[in-house]
């Protein structure tokens, strides 16, 4: 049977997704099946590549006897590779996605596996699973998102300036921090972390009242032409307008802003605070549903165990970009191999002056997505020649490569997500 085929992948309309054909998720679905109808008003958030009971690929190859991709893996587990196989109890161990995000995603943090064990056990319905839940985001387009705990400076001036601020975190809380600073790292994390939770647990009437009066002083400044960054104005009014009356509006104060350019990454460990804010990228992350929110959502949160779990580290924000190394072996792929064993992904590019590309085997499945240009497939271990345009998704068996005959004038831009044990 053909190890190597190409997907069909479900989208998801979260509401806090691009619209229409604003979205990189809709246009590559609209690219990749010219039948599909965009719908200019309706949000297209995310696009799942993967094996996830929730959302599993469909194989579009009608030699396959198996519907989807999960199916097609529990009967065919060798296809995983050995080693994969073994350690991950024959399954695809990661999700690969596409976001398209409009609005800001909720204030959140994953738990690692000791803690998740404990969640699942405790509250089955909200952690729906005992495992992990790393993820990478590699940005497609302009990119932003808040992730980790500020250097202790910077939010020591935004306690300073922001008075509204000072006030939910109280003044004892808030002289303790500024008196950190000179402390070993455990005193800056201890103090840290009772800010950060008095913020999130402050009254619900008292930080509504609070916000409200920021909201109104910071409009009233841009409004007479001043200078909002000391309180990071621009920020501030665009979540408040998202997000009216959320708590998850003050964390602004507390967590880094990372702005990606395309290409670059960041990788979220477990307890790294984090919201996605806007933009696209592909992501990938370990097959998991545990997520534990705080703000800027209407979902479940559970504020406690979120400033219970988080890493109170304080680190800059260009500490966040994480790097790609470039291949000994292919100086066109580019490789993100993060600290867990879940997954990788590799960036291929592939200049317009290569008429054939040789994607290489790799010991573990892997899943191939085309963002730009085109070509045709072929691989001993494919039944047929596979068109390949951008948009496409190829599932690719352990240790089976792929033979591209470029068609685009402008090369290609492809991203494999695999699992490098």
């Amino acid at each position: 049977p053909p190890a190597v085929f190409p997907l069909s992948c479900p989208v998801q309309n979260y509401s806090w997704g691009k619209l229409g054909l604003a979205s990189e998720v809709a246009k590559l679905l609209a690219s990749s099946d010219p039948l599909v109808q965009i719908q200019p008003d309706r949000p297209y958030a995310e696009l799942w590549m993967g094996a996830h009971p929730r959302g599993d690929a469909v194989i579009r190859d009608n030699r396959i006897p198996q519907k989807t991709l999960g199916q097609w893996i529990s009967d065919n587990p060798a296809c995983l590779g050995a080693k994969v196989k073994d350690t991950f109890q024959g399954h695809l161990p990661f999700l690969f996605k596409v976001l398209s995000i409009n609005t800001a995603l909720s204030i959140q943090a994953h738990p690692n596996k000791e803690l998740a064990a404990k969640l699942h056990a405790q509250f089955p319905e909200h952690y729906p699973d005992a495992n992990h839940k790393p993820e990478m985001a590699i940005a497609l387009t302009p990119f932003e998102g808040l992730c980790g705990f500020r250097p202790v400076a910077e939010i020591v001036s935004f306690l300073q300036s922001v008075p509204e601020l000072r006030a939910l975190i109280g003044e004892v809380a808030a002289e303790q921090l500024e008196r950190s600073g000179s402390d070993d790292p455990r005193g800056v994390a201890a103090a840290l972390r009772v800010c950060f939770t008095r913020l999130m647990k402050s009254e619900k009437k008292l930080f509504v009242d609070q916000l409200n009066m920021l909201v109104k002083r910071i409009s009233q400044e841009v409004a007479e032409g001043k200078d909002t960054s000391g309180s990071n104005g621009d920020l501030l009014l665009r979540l408040h307008s998202q997000y009216p009356g959320d708590i998850g509006c003050f964390t602004i104060y507390f967590l880094n802003l990372v702005r990606l350019e395309p290409g670059e990454a960041m990788f979220l460990g477990a307890n790294e605070p984090h919201a996605y804010l806007h933009g696209d990228c592909v992501e990938c992350m370990a097959c998991s549903d545990n997520t534990v929110r705080a703000g800027l959502t209407p979902k479940f949160i559970d504020v406690l165990t979120l400033c219970e779990m988080l890493n109170y580290t304080p680190a800059p924000s260009s500490s966040k970009i994480f790097p790609a190394a470039q291949s000994q072996l292919d100086p066109n792929v580019y490789l993100y191999d993060p600290p867990v064993p879940d997954f990788a992904i590799m960036r291929i590019e592939i200049p317009s002056s290569i008429k054939l590309y040789l994607l290489s085997a790799v010991d573990s499945a892997s899943i191939l997505l085309v963002v730009q240009g085109a070509a045709v497939g072929t691989s001993t271990a494919a039944a047929s020649e596979i068109p390949l345009c951008r948009g496409s998704v190829l599932f690719i068996s352990a240790n089976e490569s792929v033979s591209l005959q470029l068609s685009s004038p402008d090369g290609m831009l492809l991203f494999r997500a695999c699992c490098l044990l």
